[in-house]
Order: C-alpha cells, then sequence, then structure tokens
C-alpha cells in the first residue's frame, strides 16, 4: 500500500505544476518523446525533480529514523540536532570563502559540516548521559547559532546570498538530472549502511547493556550509524539545502504502522519519507500558483505543530 501511495504522489509531482499537464499526457512525455512542450516539461523538469524528491526523501526518513535509534531520543531528527544546518553553514562558507560552485565541491563540506556538528551536539547535550531534551537544547542552540552565521555571510556576500537565497530554505526546484546522478552513490552507501544495521541498532534501543548481552557491538554500531547519517544528510543538504522535520515526523508515523522493529521501521521509512517531501513539494507549487512555495518551508510549517504534539505527549514528558 506504501509503495501505492508512492507511485501516486510521483505521477501527481509529474503532471502537477505552474503548467499542469494531463495524466492521460504522463506516460507519453515519459516514454513516446514527440518533443512537444509538455513533453519537455516532463523530462527536462519534472521527472529530475521528481527523482531528487525520492532519493533526498528516503535519505532524510531513513537518517531521522537511525538517529532516533542511536540515541533513544524521540525528537533526534538531523534538522532539529543542527545536522543539517552544519552542513548548510559549510556550504556557505565553501561558496563566500573559497569559491566553490559546483556541486561535487558542495557534497565534501556538507560532510564535514554535518559530522561536525552531529559530534558537537552529542557532546553538548551530555555525551553518554544525554537526554532527548539536553539534545534537543543542545542541537536548537547549535542550528540557531548556525543559521545566525549563514544570514550574516549572505548580507556581506550579495553574489552568495543571490546564489543561495532558494537553496537556504531548502528546494528542489533547481533539479537536473546531474545532481540526481552525483549524490546518488553517496545516498544509496548510506541507505545500504543504514539498512545494514538495523539489528543492532533494535538491541541498542533496550539500553547499553541489554545490546550488550544479545552481542551488539556498540562502538561499532555508534560509528557506522553516524557514517550513515553523515553520507545522507550531507548528500541531501548538499542537493537541496537544509529541509527539517522529514526526518522527525516519518518514523513515528511508521512506527504507528510497524511497531518498534528497526527491520521494517528503515524500508518503510525509505518508502514514507519520499511521499511527505515530493507531496509537501506539490502542496507548495498548487497553493501560490504560478510561483511557488518552497518545499523546505511547507514541510517546516507541517512539522511544527507535530513537534510540539510530541514534546507535549505525557511520556515524552517523562523522558
Amino acid at each position: 500500500m506504501s509503495v501505492v501511495v508512492l507511485v501516486l504522489i510521483c505521477v501527481a509531482s509529474i503532471a502537477v505544476g505552474a503548467k499542469s499537464v494531463p495524466v492521460s499526457e504522463v506516460w507519453d512525455g515519459l516514454f513516446h518523446n514527440t518533443g512537444t512542450g509538455n513533453d519537455v516539461i516532463i523530462r527536462d523538469v519534472r521527472v529530475p525533480r521528481t527523482l531528487l524528491g525520492l532519493v533526498v526523501g528516503a535519505a532524510l526518513g531513513l537518517s531521522g529514523a537511525v538517529m532516533q535509534a542511536l540515541t533513544r531520543n524521540p525528537l533526534a531528527e538531523p534538522g532539529l540536532l543542527g545536522v543539517n544546518a552544519g552542513a548548510a553553514a559549510a556550504v556557505v562558507s565553501a561558496i563566500s570563502f573559497l569559491g566553490v560552485t559546483s556541486l561535487t565541491g558542495y557534497i565534501w563540506f556538507a560532510f564535514a559540516g554535518a559530522a561536525a556538528v552531529s559530534a558537537a551536539v552529542y557532546v553538548l547535550g551530555g555525551s553518554r548521559s544525554a537526554t532527548p531534551v539536553r539534545l534537543a537544547l543542545a542541537g536548537t542552540a547549535a542550528t540557531a547559532a548556525l543559521y545566525g552565521y549563514i544570514n550574516a555571510v549572505q548580507l556581506l556576500d550579495s553574489a552568495a546570498l543571490e546564489r543561495l537565497r532558494f537553496w537556504t530554505v531548502g528546494s528542489l526546484a533547481s533539479a537536473d538530472m546531474d545532481t540526481v546522478v552525483k549524490i546518488l552513490p553517496f545516498i544509496g552507501t548510506g541507505l545500504f549502511l543504514a539498512l545494514l544495521l538495523a539489528r543492532p541498532l533494535n538491541a541498542m534501543e533496550m539500553g547499553d547493556d541489554t545490546a550488550r548481552a544479545l552481542g551488539a557491538h556498540l562502538n561499532r554500531t555508534r560509528v557506522l550509524s553516524m557514517l550513515a547519517v553523515t553520507l545522507l544528510c550531507g548528500a541531501a543538504t548538499a542537493a537541496c539545502g537544509p529541509i527539517i522535520f522529514v526526518g522527525l515526523m516519518i518514523p513515528h508515523v511508521v512506527r504507528a504502522i510497524t511497531g518498534p522493529d528497526m527491520r521494517w521501521i528503515l524500508p518503510y521509512a525509505v518508502v514514507l519519507a519520499p511521499v511527505l517531501l515530493l507531496g509537501a513539494d506539490v502542496i507548495g507549487r498548487v497553493i501560490t500558483r504560478p510561483s511557488e512555495l518552497q518545499v523546505g518551508i511547507v514541510t517546516a510549517l507541517v512539522g511544527g505543530p507535530v513537534f510540539i504534539h510530541l514534546v507535549r505527549r505525557k511520556r515524552m514528558a517523562q523522558l
């Protein structure tokens, strides 16, 4: 059923936009190129945008599920814990101070920024004694500071502001096949690695002592999990900018469907996160037509109330 919903959202993503394309013409545009205006829109604009949304959505949803299991923190999410902001700050610095202009260059800086902020938030939150609230507060503080830095750099560098004004709010609008091809190896590696960690993450959710008794290698699992999150978030942020709340919402939705088993949560997150991201992208194109609202703004508008609900839940208050 989840796959069917994903297929329907993909069709909507290809058909809906500033200029809507009848669904009957989508098939022809995909498989029978006649050179018409609709075919050009479908092949050169909508298909790359949809594929990028699929890949980035899967990366963000899976990284959120891994982070929540690894930290045993239901509020853990790449955007909330500063990972995306760290990647974004590194990319902005590379563009403004080093003149980096290619996606290939962005990716390596994004990886470095994501890894550095992940480590800093973990330490600030108390390392092994970290609680969900302390990690959320440390991540919020880091995110605020980094976005202040990003805004300052853009205000002082008008050329950087012009290049980054859509990227910094999270957008699929500039998608092309070259972008998809360049990030796919990194996200593919992160997806494969994260899915392999389902069993040890199941054990770690029960506590360190229980995990050791079950034979899990805690340090190895932590290192590989953070490597997977860095690959997923770094590549996704380099391609689309920082998109928040996808990694927070999707694991909670999936748990309501599958239960707490990570062997089910992780694959379902890969399928359902693109549904959310592409759905938000379609909504952003429709509500301000003929212009569009960036997908990062739509996910933030949806995710804010969800975050407040999670924090106010009775069992969350007891953590």
